[in-house]
């Protein structure tokens, strides 16, 4: 047994045996090597954009190479720094482990656009950054169009790989975190339950990562039939998987002004959306799965739900059905799944659609998905448990189970929920009164704050789909780069690791 105080430890005749080195009772060195090894990973995703740059002759190529050279000297360093046996990985440094992971890759991933002056304020570059990795798509640029390829691109690939989370994918690669690599999968992973695919976590995770690439790889196809150049459909199918938003123009997707990729689009944020878990069974030949989950019944009823809600609302702003068809369900599409792509401006629809949105920006997607929110399950099963309350007063005796999919819920997963939605609106509503004190107008602070725990990026008024969030006070930005990382981790893992008994032996 290790002790928790010293460097080592006495055997027999005098003989000493190194010990991993502990702070507070956890185990530093597997922290530091774990990290390490994200950051190496991190910096070798710069190298496409490297070579992109290079062969375009960007402006962006010494930025880039800088900032993979930082990176993967911080990495090396650590690796070299926690050599040696390293322990296991317990449940707590698992939780700081990705907390940790998450800031620091926000911190090196900016340094190519805040090296490159094309965002000059490294606090903007941050934002801009922890945006992309957390898959939120809020945006400091006004002219996208002026950055290079390279950071174009990279842009693009800091939120395909936060779509299904760098720590996931850092289990697929690295076999090494199969010890103890449930903590962190469990604290990374979007909503109240993991649904293990197969025993190990590192097969689970790669099997998660196949289908992801396998539906990424499927989009891009699909686009360059329609017309979209290879560069563009790179990036754009990076963006939609990862339900992250990023585009490489200005204008977004409403710049190709073509139904075929609207369509495209709308129905792999959708697939990005649901369960990847469910796209797992109907792959494996059990595509019924998808109606007996009644988490994606749900899903698909507030998404059809909210587009007849609009397409109501709206129904006399467009020429035809086709037309309100097409632009409607993409908006509701893009808002529900947390993508953030826009082809209209909906901040010019009526009030009963702004209101429709607001609410699927809560909401979200589902369970074991891309998408950010407070997640479909999680909502059901609230409505399920205010819905028992009511009984219970009316039956005071009477025994009422919650349900979810015919299977009981758990007093844990309920209290889990419960707790969950709280901090997620307390925080959510702290945010807006913050932003409204910096002098933020009503509007712009609510949806703002919303977009960004819900990671959805765009929001109403003065951070609508066609505008930046370039305006914005400083303090605002940092307030919201802060959100958008407690969105993406599941409020838990942050405020975890920012309570003081965590800290404690």
């Amino acid at each position: 047994m290790f002790s928790k105080t010293g460097p080592c430890i006495r055997q027999g005749r005098g003989k000493r045996r190194l010990r991993v080195p502990r702070v507070s009772g956890m185990n530093v060195r597997m922290l530091v090597n774990l990290l390490g090894r994200g950051l190496l990973f991190l910096s070798l995703a710069m190298v496409p954009c490297i070579l992109l740059s290079y062969y375009t002759r960007g402006d962006d190529l010494f930025s880039l190479v800088t900032g993979f050279l930082i990176s993967i000297v911080s990495a090396l360093v650590m690796l070299i720094a926690s050599f040696g046996p390293t322990g296991e990985l317990r449940h707590r440094e698992g939780f700081l482990f990705v907390a940790l992971a998450w800031t620091l890759a926000g911190f090196l991933g900016a340094l190519p656009f805040w090296l490159s002056g094309y965002i000059p304020d490294y606090l903007d570059a941050l934002f801009e950054t922890v945006s992309g990795f957390t898959t939120t798509g809020a945006t400091i640029l006004v002219q996208i169009d002026a950055l290079p390829r390279g950071l174009l691109l990279w842009r693009s690939l800091i939120q395909w790989l936060g779509g299904m989370g760098i720590i996931v994918l850092t289990i697929a690669i690295l076999p090494y975190l199969r010890v103890g690599g449930m903590q962190i999968f469990k604290a990374e992973s979007p909503g109240p339950t993991v649904d293990k695919l197969k025993p190990r976590i590192t097969e689970t995770a790669k099997l998660l990562w196949g289908i992801y690439v396998g539906l990424t790889c499927l989009e891009i196809i699909l686009l360059m039939v329609g017309g979209m150049n290879g560069f563009d459909a790179v990036c754009h199918g990076f963006t939609t998987m990862a339900t992250g938003g990023f585009s490489v123009k200005s204008a977004g997707i409403a710049s190709y002004n073509s139904a075929y990729i609207d369509a495209v689009i709308t129905v792999f944020m959708l697939l990005g959306g649901a369960s990847f878990t469910l796209h797992y069974f109907s792959l494996s030949g059990n595509p019924g799965r998808y109606l007996r989950s009644q988490e994606f019944r749900w899903y698909i009823g507030l998404f059809v739900a909210g587009m007849v809600v609009i397409m109501w609302s709206t129904r006399s702003m467009y020429g035809s059905f086709a037309e309100i068809l097409r632009y409607v369900s993409f908006q509701t599409a893009s808002i529900m799944t947390t993508t953030g792509y826009a082809t209209y401006d909906y901040t010019r629809w009526p009030a009963a659609a702004q209101m429709t949105l607001l609410f699927l920006m809560l909401v979200g997607g589902s369970t074991g998905s891309t998408a950010g929110g407070m997640k479909v399950m999680r909502l059901g099963i609230l409505i399920k448990y205010a819905h028992r309350e009511i009984l219970r007063l009316i039956h005071p005796h009477a025994v009422v189970t919650i349900k979810w999919d015919r299977v009981p819920v758990s007093q844990e997963v309920l209290s889990s929920v419960v707790g969950f939605s709280i901090y997620y609106v307390l925080i959510f509503a702290i945010t807006s009164l913050i932003l409204a004190l910096l002098g933020v107008d009503f509007l712009t602070a609510v949806s703002a704050a919303m977009a960004s725990i819900s990671n959805i990026g765009p929001g109403l008024a003065s951070v609508g789909p066609f505008v930046s969030y370039a305006d914005l006070p400083s303090l605002g930005k940092a307030l919201l780069t802060f959100c958008m990382l407690v969105g993406r981790l599941e409020v838990y893992t942050v405020l975890v690791v920012l309570s003081p008994m965590f800290w404690r032996k």
